[in-house]
């Protein structure tokens, strides 16, 4: 009943915000140009607004020609001071928090974070959460995990007092919403105070199998969840055990204080333990045991799209029972697009910021940018954005293809990373070609590897890219025939084919990961400062070395 009371309550919040999206599209133009107006009004005092004369602007055309196109770069000393304590530097609106935000590399960047930043991300998700219960209803009387997942850091603060990260993934959401959701969760949030792995996974299966009512699962990475799911084979017993007497038995120690509070809310519960060891002891298949276990999870919400789509129907066969809903594209500094029911691709998030539109593969900024009411369907775009944290004009560098329209507005599908670029010898290889070169390979073989990615390598004394592929059942002439032709879809780059033949990069080379490569890969980007749960899979990788860090063997080309 507790559970009914939460999720309703929630679902009547979101409504009206899922009632105001849907009005907002009978006039996509006019809702975007009166949220750049209104942007630009409200931060026309700030540092920023004066260098660009945003009290000037009167159209949208206007605000192209004055304020251009930005990266992060751009926005480095002004955070500095916004980190030192100055206000007004980009919104007139006090900065609450800077976020962290990491990708491929060591390097970490800090979005700073503002009310209205913060009321933009919740106006995209009111529609999600609404088409959710909706469309699901059998979440109304059911639990949810949500993206736990361990902290890199304690919250620190800038000289300035600002502090320094989110506690936890739920503070997306509204003080009252948020609320809500901690009295839902299947895990509670304290388990992210959990620093070591296995100790990490062993809590959160701890609590995932205490939960009959287990409805709705929301992670980023599908690998995320595989890979949490994999020890359940071996650690039932003990977990069982645990549920039974109330008990803690993590693989490694938790700190007192952690340890305390954590068996605290693990109260005995022998019939649930009793079910526990039924669903195991009947000898099934792990999709088998899972339908048993958590019989009412309707809804696994993860990345399905670019090369996560490689890895997101192992998360659909371990869980028949539910259905996989692609997770739309959302990054630290804004949202733009998310699910909404019975549509094919993720709608333009329309009410939380004003975005342009740079056709990919155009790297000039003397074309004017589309806007949302002007994409074609099959075509594939860069997003900017322009949103109440402070970000004009903000190029994401991720790329998306539309896919159909709803009244008009954009229905999109994420392809993968524009500015993913690996560039020793002025090769310039790019994220998105090498996905789909990939993509297209693995098609053509039928193979359905357990991880596949390139990175450099130059570990052999022979500087190349290297092709780290985990396929137990497939034989070396195989993958070296996939190897080749992998090479000849890279040549079609023409700066990658010059330094081929300039010798400054020998021919793809072919590592063979024997086991663990998921699990290697996430432990990795962690150590280089990711959180678990955000790791993006990625067809190409700009760290290097990885032969130090994967089990396998180079596979000599024949």
């Amino acid at each position: 009943m507790l559970n009914f009371v939460a999720n309703g309550l929630w679902y009547l919040l979101c409504l009206p915000g899922s009632l105001a999206f849907q009005q907002s599209l009978q006039d996509v133009a006019g809702t975007q140009r009166l949220l750049l107006q209104a942007l630009l009004r409200r931060n026309a005092e700030t540092t920023i607004g004066r260098r660009y004369g945003f009290a000037a602007i009167r159209s949208v055309a206007d605000y192209q020609a004055r304020v251009p196109l930005s990266d992060y770069a751009d926005y480095q000393e002004a955070i500095e001071r916004i980190s030192a304590g100055e206000a007004g530097v980009l919104t007139q609106e006090p900065v609450l928090m800077l976020e962290l935000t990491s990708g491929s590399t060591v390097a970490t960047k800090y979005i700073p974070y503002t009310a209205a930043l913060k009321a933009e991300f919740q106006r995209a998700i009111n529609p999600w959460i609404a088409g959710l219960y909706h469309r699901h209803p059998q979440l109304f009387r059911g639990q949810a995990y949500w993206s736990v997942t361990p902290v890199t850091h304690r919250q620190q603060r800038t000289p300035g007092g600002i502090p320094i990260g989110f506690e936890e993934d739920s503070e997306y959401l509204g003080p009252l919403q948020r609320r809500l959701v901690q009295s839902l969760l299947a895990v509670p949030s304290i388990v992210r105070l959990i620093d070591d792995m296995a100790a990490f996974r062993y809590v959160t299966l701890l609590f995932l199998l205490r939960s009959r009512n287990l409805a709705l699962i929301s992670v980023w990475n599908p690998t995320f969840l595989t890979l949490l799911m994999q020890p359940l084979a071996e650690w039932w017993p003990q977990l069982a055990e645990d549920i039974a007497h109330g008990t803690l038995s993590p693989p490694t120690a938790l700190p007192n204080d952690l340890y305390a509070s954590i068996r605290g809310m693990n109260r005995p519960d022998p019939v649930r333990a009793a079910e526990v060891r039924a669903a195991f002891q009947a000898n099934l298949e792990p999709a088998s045991v899972h339908a048993r276990l958590w019989p009412r999870l309707a809804v696994i919400s993860c990345w399905t799209e670019a090369h996560a789509a490689l890895y997101a129907p192992q998360v659909a066969r371990l869980f028949p029972q539910a259905r996989l809903q692609g997770k739309g594209l959302l990054a630290t500094e804004g949202v733009v697009s998310f699910p909404l029911a019975g549509q094919p691709g993720h709608i333009l998030a329309l009410r939380s910021h004003f975005f342009e539109f740079i056709p990919a593969g155009q790297d000039s900024d003397l074309d004017r940018p589309l806007l949302a009411h002007e994409l074609d369907p099959g075509q594939a775009y860069e997003p900017v954005l322009t949103t109440g944290g402070g970000l004009y004009r903000y190029r994401l560098h991720d790329i998306v293809e539309v896919v159909g329209h709803l009244k008009g507005c954009p229905l999109f599908r994420f392809s993968g990373k524009a500015g993913q670029i690996s560039d020793r010898f002025g090769e310039k290889l790019n994220e998105y070609h090498v996905r789909q070169a990939l993509d297209r390979l693995l098609q053509r073989y039928a193979l359905r590897p357990e991880f596949a990615m390139v990175a450099y390598e130059d570990g052999t004394g022979q500087p190349a890219y290297m092709l780290f592929i985990e396929a137990p059942a497939v034989s070396d002439p195989l993958l070296n025939r996939l190897a080749a032709d992998l090479e000849l879809a890279l040549q079609e780059n023409f700066h990658y084919r010059y330094c081929r033949e300039l010798g400054q990069l020998q021919p793809l080379g072919l590592f063979r990961i024997d086991r663990n490569g998921l699990e290697t890969y996430l432990s990795v980007c962690q150590a280089h400062g990711q959180r678990a749960g955000d790791i993006k899979p990625m067809a190409l990788h700009r760290l290097e070395g990885w032969s130090r860090y994967f089990q396998g063997s180079l596979i000599p080309s024949p």
